[in-house]
């Protein structure tokens, strides 16, 4: 669903060249594989990006977490003082 609709590749006119080989070489499944490897590094750049934004959003929620935490404590500390007195 995702994937681009590539057009087929026209096969090059056949000529008959004779190779010294000792292995046939692997079978081309016919459609070039460099637009799906840039859709996939393309995927991994979102995912990096998104994933550094979410870690800084938790670090600045777990701060101001912490300064809350520490401004109650000192807001209590110096209630209770005022009614000791």
């Amino acid at each position: 669903m995702f994937r681009p609709k590539l057009p087929d590749v026209p096969t090059p006119p056949t000529t008959t060249v004779t190779h010294q080989q000792g292995q046939a070489p692997a079978p081309s499944a016919g459609r070039p594989v460099a637009p799906y490897v840039g859709v996939g590094v393309g995927a991994v750049a979102a995912v990096v990006v998104v994933g550094t934004v979410l870690t800084a959003l938790l670090a600045a929620v777990a701060v101001t977490a912490v300064s809350v935490a520490i401004a109650a404590v000192v807001l209590c500390s110096l209630v209770n003082d005022a009614n000791k007195r």
